[in-house]
């Protein structure tokens, strides 16, 4: 694959850069995940106490890491692809397929996006919260939420940079 942020259009490397930053926030949420993994564990071996809530903590941490690293991967065209389907086609017909992959990309953030929402409004209505901790469900929605926006945004991009290389394919 070509070298994107050369070869894209100037939406595709803002959405590169964005996408990346937000990759790496994802990246310190899940580095903060395993500190208090280790902290529990540590604190449980040595002084029998474990970090209250620390499954909590993992389970609202992973799922924001995880939504955080989708437009990366999107924009970056780092998604999984059957290479050996298509080793042997042409610019136009690589360009086509990844137009189609982030047309389908688009239209399931944007579904993602708008179910997310309502249900982030559903838990904020209902003051729904983590057991332990209390830590209001909503939080970590409205993070996933700016994941999803930012797929959507990404797969545009993506898409975009696809019809131009279909273009000049």
């Amino acid at each position: 694959m070509a070298n994107t942020e050369t070869t894209g259009t100037r939406l595709h490397s803002l959405v590169l850069r964005m996408s990346t930053f937000w990759a790496v926030v994802g990246g310190f949420v899940l580095l903060g995940v395993i500190v208090a993994n280790v902290l529990s564990v540590l604190g449980a071996a040595t002084i029998n106490k474990a970090l209250p809530g620390d499954f909590e903590l993992t389970e609202l941490g992973v799922a924001i890491a995880a939504f955080s690293f989708l437009p990366y991967c999107q924009i970056a065209g780092l998604n999984v692809t059957a290479d050996i389907f298509t080793s042997g086609a042409s610019r136009f017909w690589l360009a086509l397929f990844s137009m189609l992959g982030a047309a389908v990309a688009l239209g399931f953030g944007a579904l993602l996006l708008w179910r997310m929402y309502l249900g982030m409004l559903d838990q904020r209505d209902y003051d729904s919260t983590t057991a332990i901790l209390q830590i209001p469900l909503w939080w970590a929605y409205a993070a996933c939420l700016v994941s999803l926006a930012l797929l959507v945004v990404a797969s545009f991009a993506s898409l975009v940079n696809s019809l131009n290389d279909m273009v000049k394919g």
